[in-house]
C-alpha cells in the first residue's frame, strides 16, 4: 500500500513539474511575440520621420496631414514603450488612418510619387505594415494559448498556485479590420 502511495505521488509530482513548465513556456511565447510587434513598431517609427521629410519637400500645403501622422507616431510609440494594449490600437488606427491620407494625398503630387526616397520608403513602410499584422495575429494567437491553458483543469492549478496571469489581446479600431494597401494608391 506504501508503494502505490509513492508511486501516484510520484506521478502527480511529475505531471504538475510538466504543467508547470509548458505554462512557462507559453508565457514566455507571448513576451516573445509582443518583443518581435516591438522591434517592427520601432522599425516603423524610425522610418516615418524619413517619409515626412521627404513629403514635406513637397507637399508644403498639406502640413496638416503631416502633422496627424507625426502626432499619432509619438502616440504609439507612448504606448509602446508603456505596453499599454488599449492606447496602442487606438494609436495603431490613428496613425495608419494618417498614413492613408499622406499616401493619397501623394496622388496629386507626381514629382513625390517619381520620388525614388519616397517609393523606397512608401515600400518599406508597407512592408512593416504587413510585418505588424502577422506579428499581432501571432501575438493574439500566443495570449489565446495562454488564456486558455490557464483556465482548463487541472493546469488552473498549477496556474493559480504560481500566479500564472491572463494576457489582453491585441485590439485595434474597428477602422483597423478594414485591410489598407498603400502600395494600390501608388498605381494608379
Amino acid at each position: 500500500m506504501g508503494i502505490i502511495f509513492w508511486i501516484v505521488l510520484a506521478v502527480i509530482v511529475v505531471y504538475g513539474v510538466m504543467q508547470f513548465n509548458s505554462l512557462v513556456n507559453i508565457k514566455n511565447n507571448v513576451s516573445k511575440a509582443w518583443a518581435n510587434i516591438d522591434v517592427l513598431l520601432k522599425q516603423r517609427h524610425d522610418e516615418l520621420p524619413k517619409l515626412i521629410e521627404t513629403c514635406k519637400q513637397y507637399m508644403q500645403h498639406e502640413q496638416g496631414t503631416l502633422e496627424k501622422v507625426i502626432q499619432a507616431r509619438v502616440r504609439v510609440s507612448d504606448a509602446r514603450e508603456s505596453h499599454n494594449l488599449g492606447a496602442l490600437g487606438i494609436a495603431e488606427g490613428a496613425l495608419r488612418s494618417g498614413l492613408g491620407s499622406l499616401f493619397a494625398l501623394a496622388e496629386s503630387y507626381p514629382d513625390l510619387k517619381a520620388n525614388e526616397q519616397f517609393l523606397h520608403l512608401q515600400s518599406r513602410i508597407s512592408g512593416l505594415e504587413n510585418a505588424i499584422a502577422d506579428r499581432r495575429e501571432f501575438y493574439n494567437d500566443s495570449v489565446n494559448i495562454n488564456n486558455v491553458g490557464i483556465e482548463q483543469f487541472p493546469s488552473l492549478i498549477i496556474a493559480r498556485l504560481f500566479g500564472f496571469k491572463a494576457f489582453d489581446l491585441l485590439k485595434f479600431a474597428a477602422e483597423e479590420l478594414e485591410d489598407v494597401d498603400v502600395s494600390q494608391r501608388f498605381n494608379a
